[in-house]
């Protein structure tokens, strides 16, 4: 529930010293090519506010190789950098990294006397590495959100009642929003909690306005192909591609997102018609793959919403699905008879 850094680290530094009893904690967060020794909680000081190069610092040695290290004799280990130490109580150390995918920092524990930690004592310090990473993430996410809040809220505040009345869905949406992480993490869009509340909302004020949306429902060609032939690091380039892709085409009002492994939906609300829509993506795939040279193929299918209160959501996500797969089989047809 932490809502800014110096809230997370309050806990971290505090939570990581109690959880095994050491004689000090602190938590370090990666700045480039650096570790920021960002807070600490120690008997005596050890190194807030100061920065090391991550290829000379035990921080960093966690980060770039992405797991934990204990050890129980700082002098008998070659990656402490023994000089930096010897002014320190600190005798016997854990560090883990914050989030093992791609490090963003590292929590470490230390002790007074030549301490050997508990396997079940570096769990729990990685389990407290993995809540922190998650509650940094929504840190940024809730930072973004009260601009986007920020920036909506002062171009509606000109606008007629019916405006207005559209300002406080969005803000009570976005209240929701806070209190929870919307985003996927791979490409930025929404993830599909995220889409579904949002998209619920921009429903409900298209019909205020008796106007229609339109929900595209987009699968991405080949993706299992990439990843069996060229490993994973494709398909998720191929994924980031088509987010991308979608995320330049549609208004910042529009709602864009991932809601599975390779499928997109985006919920637009001011379009001329959805053969137009259609054919603008079609160009633009061709487009993207001229300039990059690397392939993106797109399945998409297309609903539109009606004017009737009790048409939902899911009924339009069902309706475009269905013309998405049906687009899709018609293609490979096509392409057999070819």
């Amino acid at each position: 529930m932490a809502r800014d850094l110096d809230a997370v680290a309050e806990v971290v530094r505090h939570a990581a010293r109690e959880l095994v009893g050491a004689d000090g904690a602190t938590f370090v967060l990666r700045d480039g090519e650096q570790c920021f020794y960002r807070d600490e909680d120690a008997i005596c000081p050890l190194w807030k506010g100061q920065r090391f190069p991550l290829q000379a610092c035990i921080s960093g040695w966690a980060m770039l190789n992405r797991q934990a290290t204990a050890i129980e004799d700082i002098y008998q280990d070659d990656r402490i950098p023994h000089a930096a130490y010897r002014p320190t109580f600190v005798k016997s150390l854990v560090m883990v990294p914050i989030r093992t995918l791609e490090p963003i920092g590292a929590i470490g524990t230390y002790w007074a006397s030549q301490y050997r930690a508990t396997r079940g004592q570096i769990e729990m310090l990685q389990a407290l590495a993995d809540a922190t990473s998650v509650a940094l993430e929504n840190v940024q996410v809730y930072a973004e959100l009260e601009r986007r809040v920020e920036e909506r809220t002062a171009q509606l505040a000109q606008a007629n009642q019916l405006l207005q009345d559209e300002v406080a869905e969005r803000l009570r949406a976005e209240l929701l929003v806070r209190q929870m992480s919307l985003t996927d993490e791979l490409t930025g869009l929404y993830n599909r909690r995220g889409f579904l509340l949002l998209a619920e909302r921009e429903l409900q004020v298209a019909r205020r306005r008796r106007g229609r949306s339109l929900l595209l429902y987009v699968d991405l060609d080949y993706l299992k192909l990439a990843n069996d032939r060229f490993g994973h690091a494709a398909g998720d380039g191929m994924l980031v591609d088509a987010a991308d892709l979608l995320r330049s085409l549609f208004r910042t009002t529009d709602v864009v997102a991932r809601i599975g492994g390779d499928e997109f939906v985006v919920l637009a609300s001011h379009y001329s018609t959805s053969e137009e829509v259609l054919t603008r993506l079609d160009k633009a795939q061709q487009s993207f793959q001229q300039r990059t040279g690397r392939p993106l193929s797109l399945s998409v299918g297309a609903a539109e919403s009606s004017l009737q209160p009790d048409q939902s959501l899911e009924q339009l996500l069902t309706q475009a699905d269905a013309a998405m797969y049906a687009n899709k089989c018609s293609r490979r047809r096509l392409q057999a008879v070819g």
